[in-house]
């Protein structure tokens, strides 16, 4: 029997970590073992107190929970890094990274493991994910029955030629035009299911990041090492968008998205890209604000959580 280790990060975010949990202990454990850490990444929310309650009344459910608390916010890679070399000293076979602002349905991890037990080359897999009712980018867009049934992710996409990774689908409405199982350019930190042998490999995720990018890090040295990575459609959960870090657009995520699409595109870009990106790098330097900050930190070296932005 497989051992499945999904792995929460929180960060003052305590009701969604707890709604979230919630929600995986109705998660199927048919023909495999799974356990959950909760990694507490230096929050000031009580969070710890109130998980050690919901501990007990997980006491006699099929998923067991640990707790480990960091003493400071590691960000979003080392933070996982933590949970993800636990997992594997307790023999995890497969790691689990779940947002703390999703909701899974019950067959998530049943149909993830599925497929990547049927195709042992399948090492990287993510599922169908959907905005939360009400999470949307464009909530005002769409009817009532259509919440719900708008689509985040459908699969990666990276266009190498201007260095944008992007979800295939978002902001659409599901009519099953993404219901095929296939192989995808990278899988979403959100919620991707990992082999223990690819850790093995290659490593964990990149700490240089901290946040943004280091799942598209992930799965390009996983690619380069010769692990295929898929989409599950049948695996599904609900993302309230951005509420585990921030809105789309507020200055923590323009500083990291910034200075982190460099990062990534001058580690892995063609050498086009790489000379399109020093343009861009310029522009940036002779404009004020957070994407000027972004990119001098970036030429600097300067990688990791920066003061005012973690």
């Amino acid at each position: 029997m497989k051992k499945v280790t999904i792995i929460i990060l929180n960060w003052n975010g305590k009701e969604d970590t707890l709604e979230c949990l919630k929600s995986v202990r109705q998660l199927s454990a048919i023909n495999c073992q799974l356990s959950t850490i909760v990694v507490d990444n230096g929050s000031t929310d009580g969070l710890v107190n109130e998980i050690k309650n919901e501990k007990l009344k997980m006491k006699n459910d099929n998923v067991k929970l640990k707790i480990i608390e960091n003493k400071k916010n590691l960000g979003f890679a080392e933070g996982n890094n933590v949970g993800i070399r636990y997992a594997l000293k307790e023999g995890a076979d497969y790691v689990m990274l779940l947002n703390n602002d999703t909701l899974v349905e019950k067959n998530m991890v049943k149909e993830l493991l599925w497929v990547m037990e049927k195709d042992k080359t399948i090492a990287i897999a993510g599922p169908k994910i959907y905005f939360a009712p009400g999470f949307e980018y464009h909530a005002n867009r769409y009817k009532e029955e259509e919440r719900g049934k708008v689509i985040w992710y459908a699969g990666g996409i990276i266009d190498w030629q201007n260095v944008y990774a992007s979800h295939r689908g978002v902001d659409e409405v599901d009519h099953g035009q993404y219901n095929k199982e296939e192989e995808t350019d990278f899988v979403t930190g959100c919620a991707m299911m990992v082999k223990r042998e690819v850790f093995e490999k290659i490593g964990f995720l990149d700490p240089k990041y901290f946040l943004y990018f280091e799942d598209n890090d992930f799965c390009q040295r996983a690619k380069r090492a010769g692990f295929k990575i898929f989409y599950v459609p049948k695996a599904i959960i609900y993302h309230k968008n951005a509420a585990s870090s921030e809105k789309p657009g507020s200055a923590i995520q323009q500083y990291y998205q910034t200075r982190n699409r460099f990062l990534f595109g001058f580690k892995y870009a063609s050498l086009r890209a790489k000379l399109a990106l020093l343009r861009e790098n310029l522009k940036f330097l002779l404009k004020d604000g957070i994407r000027r900050k972004a990119t001098i930190d970036f030429c600097l070296g300067r990688f990791g959580g920066k003061v005012g932005y973690s």
